[in-house]
């Protein structure tokens, strides 16, 4: 069982940059298809972002495209999210997760999140 805490939310107003993070402990995850899904109030929680269990290959929701970076290190157990030119649609609550695929759902616990809230 593999347990996930992601951090770095935040308030910041539009245009800013933030950079989240997912650490995992228990069973490793370097073998895995890892994701960033977020959740905005009153809607489904939707897939943001993935990332081959290498880091060779990333995969991205339209939405964010140019403005958001996924990555991954693997020595330490760690997924990222860099997300610059942040909008106010971006607001939500951010998780992490294995993946079956690329693109897919996910195939994991979910953790607690982590709030991203972007002014006008």
């Amino acid at each position: 069982q593999v347990q996930l805490v992601e951090s770095g939310g935040g308030l910041v107003q539009a245009g800013g940059s933030l950079r989240l993070s997912c650490a995992a402990s228990g069973r490793t995850f370097s073998g895995y298809v890892m994701g960033w899904f977020r959740k905005a109030p009153g809607k489904e929680r939707e897939f943001v972002a993935s990332i081959s269990w290498n880091g060779g290959t990333t995969y991205y929701v339209d939405s964010v495209k140019g403005r958001f970076t996924i990555s991954r290190d693997n020595a330490k157990n760690t997924v990222y999210l860099q997300m610059n030119s942040l909008k106010p649609e971006d607001t939500a609550v951010y998780y992490c997760n294995r993946q079956y695929n690329m693109g897919g759902r996910a195939s994991g616990s979910w953790g607690q999140g982590t709030q991203v809230t972007v002014s006008s």
